[in-house]
């Protein structure tokens, strides 16, 4: 039973013990081919007799949503109760089972609230049910599941729970037992308590009475309040009758939302009040300039320990009026319109209030740049906003150059204000050192308005957000939104013109706008600090007391910069809004300690919803001390704003809202949302959503036209939603709590984790400060959970204990001294955590810094937190020896320690003869790899679970004492992984600025097309020459300039013709339609004269670059030269003379990162085909392992930002390149036929369940030639995924040899990764999969992973090629049983398989070889160049 309850630590027990009957035990592993646990043996059914306890300490709890933080002493639990009535269980049908019915709804109740699928439930008779839910059951599939859970469950042997918590708790020396379960369901039981277990007590316990069909409900009333109960036994009710009623009703589509919640939670067809414009905020400005001209309305204060009184700057509504309307002149008389965007180099203060009014005042869009940011960084702003406009603030300091040479050859600047100055008398100038001021002609109209009419939906504000490949969003506001909010939000919190506000907001991060508009609609003052008052710890606060500000707006990281160090008192803040981030109670407690009357809001939102538009309230400590001390760590996002709703809908069925406490996906509803992304029409169909609630139109009636002048800007209502990508929930109170993301689901080997909840625990720490936790990838490419902290200096008496002398050679360097200096505290950090987490939760890493970066928008800058390189982990490992006496081990445990720091992701600063191998970031993989070292370099043989039974240095080596044979010393490696999208960036400024746009080809016309075509010897480089000259077309002919490395053009031509012999597609014909292009790609101009080059660059009409270095084992650096370098020097030959096409084959090898193939299953579940061919590979700017796909991934980023710059074409990506669907010829060096040729000598199949995306070389080149000649857009250079149709399972590919008679058979993965590793290792056989054993042992299921694929440009640009070809092949080709036995038959024939065995089996199908083909590729001749993907 024990086997059951935990989830063993890493995942599973690797004790290696074995039942009577000889088999291996199981104990409790879920394996990739079940979705129940089965305890026990898995042969016979036999108890496990493992007493491993060491690996038992992970046990994944069951939770649903509370309402209170979890009592961490006395008393811990509080009883409460609830009867309900079920007399609809006396009409179960006959056959049903009222308490299995009652675990059935329970379960899906259980599932849809916690969003966790391990479901792990107390039941009847001492026994725990655990098994894994699918969202796509039915109630009828569910009932069945559990019930044959329970049927297993009644042969197993009573256990003491408390018990076996206490002996784990011993084994492993654990401050307190480790918890099972934590919700039951039992069946008549009278004397279950919640406390009926010492270490396991129920948070909710149902005791169902079939007699009396009555479901008692107790509860623990400190974590859940009475309303969270009723509503979830409203809903269990909910999901009891719909199970009644219909059996084949999906669990995940009942609706949760009860008669008495209804009311609680927003209807997605209410009237938002789309016609509610209220003017323009730069209008109400001035109406306000107007009634108030003399009152202060901005206040620089200068550093506020500075003694000189002149620092001190005031400006008046008028002053600041006035001079914006003379910067709105000047814009407007210098060819500024209505739309045209003007991007603001800006500093913080007076001066950038002065230039938005005057930006709104011209009618046109304001954008702003921080000079914070690296110069490359601003032209990459700068692209994406295309402006007219420019405008310097003075104080700002000069734009780089690079930014002046971005902005004079790529950009359409007709106006410019080089340095924009209000003086101290409100007068306001534009340029410096010259004779009359650029402003000067214009100050006559400073009291004239511009008169320029703008409407709601115009665009005030470019603001940016995160994007893909770092390329920014640009997301473009309106003005409906700018002023919407502020009258609600004056009565709501009780704002007035009497506040003082402050201006803290990144300049460059839209929480600016909120910082200038919120005063001057109310006609308040803003306040302005120096930026060492922000930055020094402590001065901030002292600042904020001096001044008497009242109301401010921060990011929780600011807030955190605010309350560092400080000690004085805020008595005059009274709101302080929060957005940006979690925000968290710590961070509530640090500031209202220092700020007793201030009542903390905090407010969701985000760049695309243009204001923060829920609100949750705090009240200050006078207001209610007590109120944060039962509250959860993080605050919720609360309840809409005016007009504003949160909607949660269910991710299974999107027409349903969310019920109280079910996970769903956040989408905002509200008349104030952003316009969209500026040149992402695509983006904005997926983001920005029509409300699907209400019939489009259904809100016209409303719009009534009064003639207001700015009718022309104006949409009319728009019932939109905006789909944030956040996961959450409502709480019985209607607001909302995020608790996620829908795209970011972080998992570590396997295990799902909540950097959240982890950061929490953390924080809790006595000698934390500050920290945050990410996923980084270790220099093996594998994804480590890994913390930076800034500690408690203001405790030095506590941390110094914690803290060990620096070397000065290395304390410029923040993570090795980090590293180095508190490896002691990181290690006291990880006990804690010890306490509170599961093991694959705790960090690998923790790196203490003397403070956190922030980026300009005052968020945490995560970028810059990345994994320590291997230069600073070796100096770490360099300054810590001493931490490691070499005294303290014996021989044995020298070479354990040798081996463990070879295969550990990060070398541990110090380490003790009790560590354990898991403790310092060791992982079952790793173990794998480790035990897998050992047999090699030490010539020791044991089996894996030694390390789970043994886990410390000293333990271990004992048993290596034991066995050991021989005494060999591991030498240390590290390998680098390299930036390699950095690098294509990097390369990018290489580029021309522009490429000649090609225009489609008129295929009535007579032509012949030039068609300069790279990779030509190789497998697929051979099919798209003949797929070109095997066209028949009346109109066009094709000339190919094949490239060919060769001594002489003859040399070259043969080498062409000897390809298309090897691989069987030539025809002697060809050779008068075949040029050679001798030239070496990764020369410039490949190396020809300039004449040749000239000639070529005037001739040629479409370019396919196919050309590869294909390889699974060379480095990113080995392949650099000629598969990015090569594919720039081929792109310039579409740089001049003749426009051309460029079509670039790729590989889907850029996908393969968890981020894609969690993104292919989400979308699959969806109901969408795949991965779309408009996705940017964001997802796998970080994360290939793989030098070739490294390699692919930086050139198609570098073609694409081509196309941006005019390059038409296409990128072709795809799967694993197959033989020809007539004959099979197929490129024998390929991973897919190396696979089966190993499965015929081992005699074994792995059981991988992955599909496979292999597609026919003929229909590929099909493809790649399809693309190149009818590119399937025309605006753009965009992608053609080639998929397979049908895929074929991996195991069924392999398994297709027994059909045709070879003798094979399925094995589990994990046998047969033992039989090829005896085979290979042990018995030095031949295997086809030598030279790639690493990979397939390490994790083969997870290499073979194949995301699906979108192909609809694909297809399109084949169904434009059916005019050309008079076939249409749009409906693409794949792999099924018979397209096998053609490959196997070609393999059979060329001598690369053995002849069948089993002679009675079905016949290989005959193919058509000519003999030199056979003989060629029987010499070897088709294997020199892959085809893998």
């Amino acid at each position: 039973m024990l086997y059951q309850l935990v989830n063993y630590q890493e995942g599973g027990c690797q004790c290696g013990d074995k039942c009577q009957c000889g088999s291996v035990c199981k104990c409790g592993n879920k394996t990739e081919t079940s979705t129940t646990t089965t305890n026990g043996c898995a042969a016979c059914g036999d108890n496990c007799k493992c007493s491993n306890g060491s690996c038992c300490d992970n046990p994944t709890l069951t939770v649903l949503p509370n309402d209170h933080l979890r009592p961490q002493q006395p008393p811990f639990s509080k009883d409460g109760e609830l009867s309900l009535s079920l007399p609809q269980l006396s009409t179960v049908p006959n056959g049903i089972d009222s308490y299995i019915l009652t675990l059935t709804s329970w379960a899906a109740l259980v599932y849809r609230l916690s969003g966790d699928d391990d479901i792990v439930l107390y039941v009847s008779n001492n026994r725990v049910l655990r098994f894994t839910i699918q969202p796509a059951w039915t109630f009828e599939q569910l009932y069945n599941e559990i019930s044959n859970n329970l049927k297993q469950l009644e042969s197993l042997t009573e256990v003491n729970y408390d018990t076996i918590s206490e002996t784990i708790q011993q084994q492993n020396d654990l401050d307190k037992p480790p918890r099972f379960f934590c919700l039951g369901v039992l069946n008549g039981n009278g004397n279950e308590s919640l406390t009926t277990f010492n270490h396991h007590p129920f948070d909710i316990l149902l005791n169902l009475q079939p007699n009396e069909n009555v479901l008692t409900i107790k509860f623990n009333a400190l974590l859940f309040d009475n309303a969270r109960i009723q509503i979830i036994s409203d809903q269990y009710t909910q999901l009891l009758n719909a199970a009644l009623s219909n059996k084949a009703d999906i669990i995940t589509k009942v609706s949760l939302i009860t008669e008495n919640s209804k009311d609680t939670l927003p209807d997605p067809t209410s009237n938002l009040d789309w016609s509610g414009f209220v003017g323009c905020i730069h209008d109400i400005f001035q109406d306000n300039a107007d009634r108030f001209p003399e009152r202060i309305c901005v206040v620089e204060t200068g550093e506020i320990d500075d003694p000189n009184p002149n620092k001190r700057r005031e400006f008046t509504y008028q002053d600041i009026n006035r001079a914006s309307n003379v910067i709105a002149h000047y814009l407007i008389q210098t060819g500024i319109k209505v739309g045209d965007v003007v991007m603001i180099y800006s500093s913080r203060g007076v001066d950038l209030m002065v230039t938005v009014m005057g930006v709104l005042k011209a009618g046109a869009t304001f954008s702003v740049i921080d000079p914070a940011y690296p110069p490359a960084r601003q032209t990459i702003y700068l692209g994406v906003a295309k402006p007219r406009g420019l405008v310097v603030l003075r104080s700002a300091g000069q734009l780089d150059q690079l930014v002046e040479d971005y902005i004079t050859n790529e950009l359409d600047v007709i106006t410019r204000i080089p340095s924009v100055a209000i003086q101290n008398d409100g007068s306001i100038q534009g340029s410096l050192g010259e004779s009359t001021d650029i402003l000067e002609p214009y100050q006559h109209l400073k009291d004239t308005r511009s008169g320029v009419i703008v409407g709601p939906d115009s665009n005030p504000t470019l603001s940016f957000t995160s994007g893909s490949e770092g390329i920014p969003k640009g997301v473009l506001g309106r003005h409906f939104s700018l002023a919407y909010y502020f009258s609600w939000m004056a009565q709501r919190f009780n704002l007035s013109e009497n506040d003082k506000f402050t201006m803290l907001s990144g300049i460059a991060h839209d929480p600016i706008q909120r910082d200038m508009f919120t005063p001057l609609f109310l006609g308040a003052q803003l306040y302005v600090p120096t930026e060492n008052d922000i930055g020094i710890p402590g001065k901030l606060a002292e600042w904020m007391g001096e001044t008497g500000c009242t109301v401010t707006h921060l990011t929780p990281a600011m807030g955190q910069l605010l309350t560092a160090q400080a000690t004085t008192e805020i008595p005059k803040l009274h709101h302080a809004f929060f957005v940006g981030d979690i925000l968290t109670k710590r961070d509530c407690l640090r500031l209202q300690t220092l700020a007793e009357n201030v009542r903390i809001v905090n407010m969701y939102g985000t760049t695309e919803t243009q204001r923060a538009v829920s609100y949750y309230e705090v009240p200050s400590r006078n207001d209610d001390s007590n109120f944060l001390r039962t509250t959860k760590d993080v605050m919720p996002a609360g309840k809409g704003m005016k007009n504003v709703q949160l909607l949660v809908v269910n991710r299974n069925d999107r027409t349903q809202i969310c019920g109280v406490g079910e996970v769903g996906e956040i989408y905002v509803r509200a008349g104030g949302l952003a316009e969209g992304y500026r040149g992402l029409p695509d983006l904005n169909k997926e983001k920005f959503i029509s409300n699907w609630y209400v019939e489009e139109g259904h809100w016209n009636t409303l719009d009534v036209d009064h003639g207001e002048p700015w009718r022309k800007y104006w949409f009319g209502p728009r019932d939109r939603m905006y789909r944030t990508g956040d996961l959450g929930r409502y709480l019985p109170n209607g607001n909302c709590e995020c608790c996620g993301r829908a795209d970011d689901q972080v998992k570590i080997r396997g295990f799902r984790i909540e950097l959240g909840e982890i950061d929490t625990h953390i924080s809790q720490h006595p000698l934390v400060r500050q920290n945050i936790t990410l996923v980084r990838k270790n220099q093996n490419n594998e994804p480590t959970l890994v913390t930076w902290m800034v500690p408690r200096f203001d405790m030095p008496d506590q941390l110094s204990a914690f803290q060990t002398p620096i070397p000065d050679d290395v304390k410029n360097d923040q993570s090795v001294s980090g590293l180095i200096g508190y490896h002691l505290l990181a290690k006291d950090i990880k006990q804690f955590l010890k306490k509170r987490l599961a093991s694959y939760s705790i960090p690998s890493m923790i790196i203490v810094w003397n403070k956190l970066p922030l980026n300009p928008n005052g968020k945490i800058d995560k970028p810059k937190l990345q994994y320590p390189t291997p230069k600073q982990l070796n100096l770490v490992a360099s300054h810590s020896s001493t931490d490691a006496d070499e005294n303290d081990f014996n021989d044995e445990e020298r070479e354990v320690l040798d081996v463990w720091l070879d295969v550990l992701p990060t070398k541990p600063a110090s380490i003790a003869i009790d560590d354990s191998f898991f403790d310092l970031g060791g992982h079952s993989i790793l173990a794998t790899k480790m035990i897998f070292t050992l047999k090699n370099k030490l010539n020791i043989d044991l089996p894996l679970g030694t390390i789970f039974k043994y886990p410390t240095l000293k333990a271990f080596a004992e048993q290596i004492s034991k066995i050991k044979s021989a005494d060999s010393s591991a030498s240390t490696t590290t390998v680098a992984t390299v930036d390699y999208a950095k690098d294509a960036k990097d390369l990018v400024n290489t580029l021309p600025a522009s490429y000649p746009s090609r225009e489609p080809f008129n295929i009535t016309q007579t032509q012949t097309i030039n068609v300069f075509v790279t990779g030509t010897t190789g497998f697929l480089g051979s099919y798209i020459v003949s797929n070109l000259l095997n066209r028949s077309n009346t109109t066009t002919t094709f000339k190919i300039f094949a490239h060919v490395r060769a001594k002489d053009e003859k040399a070259g031509l043969e080498r062409i013709k000897k390809a298309g012999v090897t691989y069987g597609n030539w025809n002697d014909s060809f050779e008068s339609s075949i040029e050679p292009v001798l030239g070496d790609l990764s020369k410039v101009n490949f190396g020809l004269s300039d004449s040749k080059w000239s000639t070529l660059t005037n001739t040629i009409d479409v370019i396919i670059h196919n050309g590869a270095l294909v390889h699974w084992v060379y480095p990113y650096s080995k392949l650099r030269d000629p598969n990015v370098i090569g594919t720039i020097n081929v792109m310039n030959l579409a740089a001049s003379g003749k426009p051309k096409f460029f079509d670039f084959v790729s590989s889907t090898s850029v996908l393969d990162t968890d981020y894609f193939f969690n993104l292919s299953d989400k979308l699959v579940s969806e109901g969408k085909t795949g991965i779309l061919e408009s996705d940017d590979l964001h997802g796998s700017a970080t994360g290939l392992s793989g030098g070739y796909g490294q390699s692919k991934w930086a050139a198609e980023y570098i073609i694409r930002q081509a196309g941006k710059r005019g390059l038409r074409g296409c990128i072709v990506r795809p799967g694993y390149v197959t033989g020809c669907s007539t004959n099979g010829s197929s490129n024998t060096d390929d991973f897919l036929l190396r696979c089966l040729k190993s499965a015929v000598q081992l005699g074994k199949i792995p059981d991988i369940s992955n599909t496979v995306n292999m597609v026919p070389v003929d229909h590929v080149a099909q493809v790649v030639v399809s693309t190149a000649l009818n590119p399937p857009k025309n605006s753009e250079l965009a992608v053609a995924q080639v998929t397979g149709h049908p895929r074929i399972l991996f195991k069924d590919y392999l398994y297709t040899l027994h059909n045709y008679g070879y003798n094979v058979e399925i094995e589990s993965y994990t046998s047969w990764k033992k039989s090829l590793e005896t085979a290979v290792i042990d018995n030095n056989e031949d295997n086809a999969l030598y030279p790639l054993l690493h990979m397939v042992l390490d994790d083969l299921p997870g290499s073979t992973r194949a995301p699906e694929l979108d192909d609809v440009n694909a297809a399109t640009s084949l169904k434009i090629d059916s005019k050309w070809t008079g076939v249409d092949k749009s409906s693409g080709m794949g792999a099924t049983p018979e397209q096998i036995g053609i490959y196997i038959s070609f393999l059979n024939r060329v001598g690369f398989l053995s002849a069948p065995v089993n002679t009675s089996a079905t016949p290989l199908p005959k193919v058509e070889l000519s003999a030199q083909q056979v003989e060629l590729v029987s010499s070897g001749a088709g294997a020199r160049s892959s085809s893998a993907k």
